[in-house]
Protein backbone atom coordinates (compact mmCIF):
# COMPACT_ATOMS: atom_id res chain seq x y z
CA UNK A 1 0.00 0.00 0.00
CA UNK A 2 2.90 2.24 0.80
CA UNK A 3 4.28 1.88 -2.60
CA UNK A 4 0.83 2.89 -4.33
CA UNK A 5 1.01 5.93 -2.51
CA UNK A 6 3.99 7.03 -3.37
CA UNK A 7 3.70 5.87 -6.92
CA UNK A 8 0.77 8.15 -6.80
CA UNK A 9 2.64 11.03 -4.98
CA UNK A 10 5.62 10.49 -7.72
CA UNK A 11 3.33 10.49 -10.57
CA UNK A 12 1.47 13.73 -9.65
CA UNK A 13 4.74 15.59 -8.95
CA UNK A 14 6.00 14.91 -12.10
CA UNK A 15 2.77 15.65 -13.50
CA UNK A 16 2.71 19.42 -12.32
CA UNK A 17 5.94 20.41 -13.72
CA UNK A 18 5.24 19.38 -17.09
CA UNK A 19 5.57 21.64 -19.64
CA UNK A 20 2.40 20.87 -21.45
CA UNK A 21 0.16 21.59 -18.47
CA UNK A 22 2.20 24.65 -16.07
CA UNK A 23 1.85 27.86 -17.61
CA UNK A 24 4.82 28.84 -15.16
CA UNK A 25 7.44 27.82 -18.20
CA UNK A 26 6.44 30.94 -20.00
CA UNK A 27 7.68 33.24 -17.48
CA UNK A 28 10.40 34.25 -19.95
CA UNK A 29 7.30 35.99 -22.18
CA UNK A 30 6.41 38.48 -18.58
CA UNK A 31 6.41 41.73 -19.37
CA UNK A 32 5.79 44.71 -21.71
CA UNK A 33 7.13 44.54 -25.27
CA UNK A 34 7.28 46.74 -28.55
CA UNK A 35 7.22 46.90 -32.29
CA UNK A 36 7.66 50.24 -33.73
CA UNK A 37 7.57 50.41 -37.56
CA UNK A 38 7.61 54.56 -37.87
CA UNK A 39 3.73 54.66 -39.23
CA UNK A 40 2.43 52.29 -35.83
CA UNK A 41 3.44 51.14 -32.44
CA UNK A 42 2.11 48.10 -31.48
CA UNK A 43 2.45 46.78 -27.29
CA UNK A 44 2.48 43.40 -25.94
CA UNK A 45 2.12 43.16 -22.45
CA UNK A 46 2.05 39.40 -20.31
CA UNK A 47 1.40 39.40 -16.85
CA UNK A 48 3.46 37.05 -14.11
CA UNK A 49 2.44 33.36 -15.20
CA UNK A 50 0.50 31.73 -12.39
CA UNK A 51 0.78 27.53 -12.66
CA UNK A 52 -2.45 27.63 -14.88
CA UNK A 53 -3.37 31.00 -16.59
CA UNK A 54 -0.90 33.56 -18.06
CA UNK A 55 -2.95 36.74 -19.09
CA UNK A 56 -1.93 39.46 -21.89
CA UNK A 57 -3.05 42.43 -24.21
CA UNK A 58 -1.66 43.60 -27.67
CA UNK A 59 -2.85 47.29 -28.40
CA UNK A 60 -1.72 48.87 -31.96
CA UNK A 61 -1.38 53.29 -31.97
CA UNK A 62 -1.41 54.64 -34.69
CA UNK A 63 -1.11 59.01 -34.60
CA UNK A 64 -2.55 58.74 -31.01
CA UNK A 65 -5.74 56.23 -31.72
CA UNK A 66 -5.92 52.97 -31.08
CA UNK A 67 -6.79 50.91 -33.99
CA UNK A 68 -6.80 47.56 -32.62
CA UNK A 69 -6.45 45.71 -29.40
CA UNK A 70 -6.87 41.84 -28.48
CA UNK A 71 -7.43 40.14 -24.88
CA UNK A 72 -4.52 37.16 -24.81
CA UNK A 73 -4.31 34.05 -22.18
CA UNK A 74 -2.67 31.30 -21.96
CA UNK A 75 -4.50 28.80 -19.85
CA UNK A 76 -4.43 24.99 -18.84
CA UNK A 77 -7.88 23.51 -19.85
CA UNK A 78 -6.75 20.27 -17.93
CA UNK A 79 -5.35 18.98 -21.67
CA UNK A 80 -2.44 20.82 -21.66
CA UNK A 81 -2.03 24.72 -22.61
CA UNK A 82 -3.76 26.49 -24.82
CA UNK A 83 -3.53 30.19 -26.07
CA UNK A 84 -6.78 31.89 -26.66
CA UNK A 85 -7.03 35.08 -29.01
CA UNK A 86 -9.88 37.81 -28.92
CA UNK A 87 -9.12 40.37 -31.55
CA UNK A 88 -11.15 43.54 -31.64
CA UNK A 89 -14.27 42.42 -33.71
CA UNK A 90 -14.37 39.01 -32.61
CA UNK A 91 -17.49 37.59 -31.41
CA UNK A 92 -15.75 34.50 -29.81
CA UNK A 93 -12.34 33.68 -28.74
CA UNK A 94 -10.60 31.45 -30.52
CA UNK A 95 -8.46 28.72 -29.08
CA UNK A 96 -4.79 27.45 -30.40
CA UNK A 97 -3.41 24.78 -28.53
CA UNK A 98 0.05 23.30 -27.15
CA UNK A 99 1.78 21.85 -30.25
CA UNK A 100 5.58 22.18 -28.21
CA UNK A 101 7.78 23.65 -26.06
CA UNK A 102 11.59 24.15 -25.48
CA UNK A 103 12.93 26.13 -22.69
CA UNK A 104 12.61 29.37 -25.00
CA UNK A 105 10.38 28.58 -27.34
CA UNK A 106 6.47 27.43 -27.37
CA UNK A 107 4.10 26.65 -30.93
CA UNK A 108 0.27 26.47 -30.69
CA UNK A 109 -1.57 25.75 -33.15
CA UNK A 110 -5.23 25.55 -34.95
CA UNK A 111 -5.61 24.55 -38.25
CA UNK A 112 -9.44 24.56 -38.26
CA UNK A 113 -9.02 28.62 -37.75
CA UNK A 114 -7.97 30.34 -41.35
CA UNK A 115 -5.54 33.09 -40.63
CA UNK A 116 -3.38 32.27 -38.16
CA UNK A 117 -3.33 28.86 -37.85
CA UNK A 118 0.24 28.49 -35.65
CA UNK A 119 1.14 31.30 -33.35
CA UNK A 120 5.11 30.86 -32.28
CA UNK A 121 6.49 32.73 -29.41
CA UNK A 122 10.59 32.78 -28.76
CA UNK A 123 12.92 34.28 -26.31
CA UNK A 124 15.91 35.16 -28.28
CA UNK A 125 17.67 37.77 -25.68
CA UNK A 126 16.74 38.10 -22.64
CA UNK A 127 15.35 42.40 -23.81
CA UNK A 128 14.23 40.41 -26.97
CA UNK A 129 10.86 38.50 -27.63
CA UNK A 130 10.20 37.08 -31.06
CA UNK A 131 6.69 36.41 -32.10
CA UNK A 132 5.78 34.62 -35.71
CA UNK A 133 2.04 33.93 -36.97
CA UNK A 134 1.65 31.38 -39.73
CA UNK A 135 -1.25 30.26 -42.11
CA UNK A 136 -2.08 29.14 -45.50
CA UNK A 137 -1.31 31.44 -48.41
CA UNK A 138 -4.03 31.60 -51.16
CA UNK A 139 -1.54 29.76 -53.49
CA UNK A 140 -1.29 27.03 -50.91
CA UNK A 141 1.95 28.01 -49.63
CA UNK A 142 2.69 28.54 -45.95
CA UNK A 143 2.69 32.39 -45.29
CA UNK A 144 3.73 34.18 -42.00
CA UNK A 145 4.58 37.44 -40.30
CA UNK A 146 7.79 37.84 -37.68
CA UNK A 147 6.93 40.16 -35.06
CA UNK A 148 10.53 41.07 -33.49
CA UNK A 149 9.68 42.97 -30.43
CA UNK A 150 12.16 44.60 -28.06
CA UNK A 151 11.35 44.98 -23.91
CA UNK A 152 9.76 48.37 -22.71
CA UNK A 153 8.75 49.81 -19.67
CA UNK A 154 5.63 48.63 -18.33
CA UNK A 155 3.53 51.82 -17.95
Amino acid sequence: MKWCVLLFVLSVSVHAQDPKSSVNGLSWMSGCWEVNDGRSVTIERWAKPTENIMIGTSQTIRNGKTVSFEFLRIVNNGEGLTYVALPSGANEPTPFPFLRMSEKEVVFENLKHDFPQRIIYRSEKPDALFARIEGPGKDGSVKGMDIPMKRVKCE
